[in-house]
């Protein structure tokens, strides 16, 4: 097994921070950068989640997320109002899906950590849009800044507090206010990556966002960058 990088590459990460900002929505970059400045953060996030009761069941039973996320019947399934539901409406309503997300998150390699580490891991990427869909906040620019400074409140990572200090010098009045916003909103709810999101999918949505402490979602008016938009024309 290949040792962890833990060395901060920032002259890669600052690189993929000029390609995503001429492109915001190249998930690739974002993936680059994360992975140039990981440093010990998941790491250190991994042995938080493992002293966790809900940490303990999922790496006991050896759960895979993504496999429970592709299964388009289940969360068909499961009552309009759940989460499970909801999340799948959601990927159809923004043409996504799960298996897009691990595409583009190993489009520059990966490295061999072990399999319980491997498993928490992948969770933190297969969870992302879960957040979304629990949080309220959508993938637009106003959206994904949101959801980025939300997980930087709850877990410091140098990567994506790189990308959301751009998004907050570079998107103006609004975009600032959401991410002073969403970061105290992470600081007052429960740890969305330590979620036992198996056992919320059945739940209605409200119950869930009330359980993890999330309160009501925001309300505000999407921004999409040039390129999202122009996609939508003629749909």
């Amino acid at each position: 097994m290949q040792k962890p990088d833990t060395s901060l590459q920032f002259r890669t990460a600052w690189r993929a921070l000029g390609r995503l900002r001429l492109d915001p929505d190249n998930t690739d970059e974002v993936f680059v950068i994360i992975r140039a400045l990981s440093g010990n953060s998941g790491e250190r996030h991994y042995r938080k989640f493992k002293k966790t009761e809900a940490g303990q069941r999922i790496l006991a039973e050896k759960r895979n997320l993504l496999d429970t996320l592709i299964d388009h019947d289940y969360l068909r399934s499961l009552p309009q109002e759940s989460l499970g539901h909801q999340y799948l409406l959601f990927t159809e309503r923004e043409k996504i899906t799960a298996e897009g997300l691990v595409a583009a998150s190993e489009s520059g390699g990966r490295t061999e950590v072990g399999e319980n580490r491997q498993r928490f891991f992948n969770r933190l990427r297969d969870c992302h849009d879960l957040q979304h869909v629990t949080t309220g906040w959508g993938r637009d620019l106003l959206g994904e800044g949101s959801v980025l400074a939300f997980s930087i409140a709850q877990k410091w990572h140098h990567g994506i507090a790189l990308i959301v200090a751009m998004a907050f010098w570079t998107g103006g009045p609004e975009m600032r206010g959401m991410i002073r916003k969403a970061w105290r909103r992470g600081k007052q709810s429960e740890c969305l990556e330590f979620a036992d999101w198996e056992g919320l999918l059945p739940l209605p949505l409200a119950q869930v966002r009330q359980q993890l402490g999330l309160g009501e979602p925001p309300v505000y008016e999407p921004v999409w960058s040039l390129g999202a938009a122009a996609s939508t024309v003629g749909q």
